[in-house]
């Protein structure tokens, strides 16, 4: 608890931490506001495919002008100020920089970046959950293999969930489930960057004044989202997937530890030790009694007399049995937050979550009904939406990871409800996708298993 006090001896050092951020979006642009008043820390490049509004970003946030006039990265460093540039790979490789965020949300642009921080022994921030829930197991591997740390981004769902997983662990718990709140119906999975708006209950007015992503915000409610937030957990905690996939229950927090155990128990969860998000609806659409749309949960067994006692003394909330209780933390601060992850990496080598192993994946599944010859559209579009799997069962079945379902034409038709397979598609031929299936192959040789081809 003295990262605050350890950014502070780096400031009085005159050894501020070197940091570039690569994408100045909406989780860009929080951290931007936070990391000029953050001591120990200097910002020392921001990049962005299109500078111009990576400037405006730091204008909106409050930044002088003058702050990130900086010429190169060496007058950065020296000068303590910001270089603007849309180089991030000149960058990484530069000695001006030693720590890594990206934000891009690209799942290609997540791997280069990662791969040129090996290769140049930069630690990295992966702030994007797309490229770590397709690849994130085997570039967690290269990154220890390089020396460097490859860590999720706090302030965002996967690592806050990480961080209580880790909580209940150290105390002695056993950790019956974990995951996070979202707004949720069956109906969703055909939602459309078209339709979006509606069940955001946004007016057109307000979309208009605003600046809006809908296939961005599409991705949050057709469940694609909590898919890849749920496989960045399951692989970097140990907990998995049901074989199903999410579920979805209905569930306030009052009523986390009745739901969110087994069922043999008399909860909804298909084992102990499993991911699942929780919906803030009920399934007629009327509101669940003290959601948890924005936060994060842990659920966990006292498995003792003298630990449900314990419970019952101080207040928790549990099922009827008393054995089963919850944390939760209500909201999340996205990019307002993700300074601890820099400060935690930079200071004491530690991620804020990262892969251990290979255990969830995201396949891509049919909106509708498919025709041979269409393109795919990727996270959040018309076609697909992202359903989480075992990894073991998306191997077996040769399932299309979704962060590769992007501007690939289809070989043959596909029903709606079906998981897209490789043999589905078109050949993909991308630095992205030599990757993961150098990962799948990695991982079903240590399983005994070969992937489907």
């Amino acid at each position: 608890m003295n990262l605050h006090h350890l950014l502070a001896a780096r400031t009085q050092q005159h050894n501020p931490l070197r940091v570039a951020l690569i994408g100045a979006g909406k989780f860009g642009s929080m951290f931007l506001s936070q990391a000029r008043r953050t001591p120990g820390m200097h910002l020392v490049a921001v990049c962005d495919l299109a500078p111009q509004r990576a400037r405006a970003s730091l204008a909106r946030v409050g930044w002088p002008a003058d702050q990130y006039a900086a010429s190169s990265l060496a007058a950065a460093r020296r000068s303590g100020t910001t270089f603007v540039t849309d180089d991030a790979l000149a960058v990484i490789a530069s000695n001006a920089i030693e720590i890594a965020i990206d934000a891009t949300g690209s799942p290609a642009a997540g791997i280069r970046h990662a791969l040129a921080c090996c290769a140049h022994g930069k630690h990295i921030v992966m702030v994007n959950v797309e490229a770590d829930a397709l690849a994130g197991p085997l570039l967690a591997r290269r990154a220890a293999e390089a020396g460097i740390v490859y860590s999720l981004a706090y302030g965002d769902q996967p690592a806050l969930i990480c961080e209580m997983v880790d909580w209940a662990r150290a105390a002695g718990f056993e950790v019956i489930a974990a995951g996070k709140g979202t707004k949720y119906l069956p109906a969703y999975h055909e939602s459309t960057p078209a339709t979006v708006w509606g069940h955001y209950g946004f007016t057109p007015e307000r979309v208009a004044a605003g600046d809006f992503n809908a296939q961005m915000f599409n991705s949050f409610l057709d469940g694609t989202k909590s898919a890849i937030e749920m496989a960045a957990v399951a692989n970097a905690t140990g907990l998995t997937p049901a074989p199903g996939g999410l579920a979805f229950p209905p569930c306030g927090v009052d009523d986390l530890p009745r739901v969110l155990r087994p069922r043999e128990a008399g909860g909804e969860l298909h084992h102990a030790g499993q991911v699942e998000v929780i919906s803030s609806l009920e399934r007629d659409g009327s509101p669940v009694f003290r959601d948890l749309r924005w936060g994060v949960y842990v659920t966990f067994a006292a498995d003792s007399d003298y630990v449900r006692r314990c419970f019952h003394e101080y207040g928790l909330i549990t099922d009827a049995t008393g054995n089963y209780s919850a944390m939760y933390k209500p909201y999340h601060l996205i990019g307002l937050e993700l300074g601890i992850s820099v400060a935690s990496v930079g200071l004491r080598r530690e991620a804020t979550g990262a892969a251990t192993g290979f255990r969830g994946d995201v396949v891509a599944t049919a909106k509708r009904d498919l025709k041979a010859g269409e393109t795919l559209d990727g996270e959040g579009g018309y076609t697909v939406y992202g359903k989480l799997m075992p990894a073991a069962d998306s191997l077996a079945c040769g399932g299309l990871p979704l962060g590769l379902a992007h501007g690939v034409k289809l070989a043959r038709a596909v029903a709606k409800g079906g998981a897209l397979t490789w043999n589905d598609v078109a050949a993909i031929d991308s630095d992205a996708a030599r990757l993961r299936r150098e990962m799948e192959a990695v991982f079903a040789r240590e399983w005994g298993r070969m992937p489907q081809e």
